[in-house]
């Protein structure tokens, strides 16, 4: 029997309530959430609920009083024996986004603390967890207390979400995911920000991607997410710094786990594509400033190109895969791993310039390779995915290669081409470069 404490609404009356755009107190949403928990608030009542927020949308209190639930409803990780700063960055997803992967032990290197709770790739977008566990051996399903002990020793780690931490955010999301109430800027604040705050961080910076491979289209919904996730950092008292970046085109060259992890190892070494280096770098250098390594942004730039062209970044790497199970021969000398059965080049019908590369596309040409899945509980081919030869503003002669897809999955090949040739445009005029970092704010 559902208990009403010191309420007298009910789940209904709630739902109506936020139907007719009135705002809901703090015990409302704690009431309504931990209800759902409890299985005393059912599926369809919660999903008339997300429908109602997406469409009313919540005020600032409501978004902090809903990520305050989503918190209560687990563990909190206590990081307090650890000395350092303890700093985390988050992507909003994106395709070809192998930051993380690089950034971790880049600033764990510079003695900063970075508590990597990741995801799984779904729809056209990738997942880091995918990414690493691409790597043979390499395990990211860690009791909390394992990851409290590689962060001790390596200063960061890479654990999916555990079910103790913010399990309100993971069961209601998956309804979110299946009603269509994922573009909720109230609701992505609430589920990003209770997440890492849970993790006992001090700061956090996010890359809040904008453009047609993301889940924010244009700049002016990027901000408004962005100024959303910057509130409730400071109501929790944590410093946050937000990027605003380009998510046009596919990040990088390479679309795909291992692939992605090859693009991660010629980072590694400075040698990576140009925008995936500069995101990178940015990033990395934010979270210096943060953790006052340094005050002054060229100094922390600086000590970021040091620190990977030295390798200490992926010796750091190398360090904590072995401790995470990965066998690191591969990472060392990666011709070893196993190609695809299959490879089809896409070459160029005219001579031009590349004047469009829908990131969406080629993220969904991705998964039809069988690099990405189109369920949760799909399985991922690790090798499989997009190589691109050229990028937006590049010149291209009739008849030269733009992008390679890598398969075992032959049967899927003309899926995976039909959607690469919607994606890339070709005009005789060359267009202006694309603009990689778009806005910067912080608290």
């Amino acid at each position: 029997m559902l208990i009403y404490a010191r309420l007298t609404m009910t789940p209904y009356e709630i739902i109506e309530k936020k139907r007719d755009g009135k705002e809901l107190s703090e015990d409302e949403i704690n009431f309504f959430v931990k209800g759902f928990l409890k299985n005393q608030v059912q599926s369809y009542q919660m999903s008339a609920f997300l429908m109602a927020v997406f469409f009313r949308g919540m005020t600032k209190q409501e978004i902090f009083s809903l990520t305050k639930t989503y918190i209560n409803s687990g563990d909190v990780l206590d990081l307090s024996d650890i000395p350092q700063k303890k700093i985390d960055k988050h992507s909003t997803g994106g395709v070809g986004d192998k930051v993380s992967i690089v950034l971790a032990p880049l600033v764990a290197s510079l003695g900063i603390t970075v508590p990597m709770i990741s995801g799984r790739g779904l729809g056209h977008t990738g997942g880091t967890l995918d990414k690493l566990e691409s790597i043979p051996g390499f395990q990211t399903d860690l009791p909390v207390k394992q990851f409290r002990k590689l962060l001790k020793k390596h200063g960061f780690a890479f654990m999916g979400q555990s079910n103790m931490i913010v399990p309100a955010d993971k069961q209601i999301y998956a309804l979110r995911d299946v009603t269509a109430t994922i573009n909720s800027i109230p609701l992505i604040t609430a589920s990003i920000m209770s997440k890492k705050i849970a993790e006992g961080i001090d700061g956090l910076v996010l890359d809040v991607k904008c453009g047609q491979g993301a889940f924010m289209q244009n700049e002016e919904e990027a901000l408004e997410l962005a100024r959303s996730l910057i509130e409730i950092g400071t109501r929790f008292r944590k410093e946050v710094r937000v990027s605003i970046t380009a998510m046009d085109q596919p990040l990088g060259e390479k679309i795909g786990n291992w692939l992605e992890i090859e693009e991660c190892l010629d980072c590694f070494q400075g040698d990576g594509p140009a925008d995936l280096l500069n995101i990178i770098l940015e990033l990395a250098s934010q979270m210096l400033l943060i953790g006052r390594i340094t005050d002054e942004r060229e100094e922390a730039l600086k000590l970021c190109r040091e620190t990977l062209s030295s390798g200490r970044a992926f010796d750091k790497f190398l360090t904590l895969a072995e401790a995470q199970g990965a066998d690191i021969s591969i990472l060392k000398k990666p011709e070893k791993y196993t190609t695809t059965s299959e490879s089809e080049y896409l070459f160029a019908e005219k001579s031009g310039f590349i004047a469009g590369l829908d990131a969406r596309e080629i993220g969904m040409a991705s998964v039809y390779s069988g690099a990405g899945r189109m369920k949760a509980d799909d399985p991922v081919d690790y090798q499989s995915g997009i190589v691109l030869y050229k990028k937006i503003g590049d010149r291209v002669h009739k008849g030269e290669k733009i992008a390679e897809i890598r398969t075992n999955r032959p049967e899927f090949l003309d899926a995976s081409l039909s959607k690469i040739k919607s994606a890339i445009v070709i005009k005789n005029k060359e267009p202006n470069p694309p603009k990689l970092i778009i806005k910067e704010i912080s608290n």
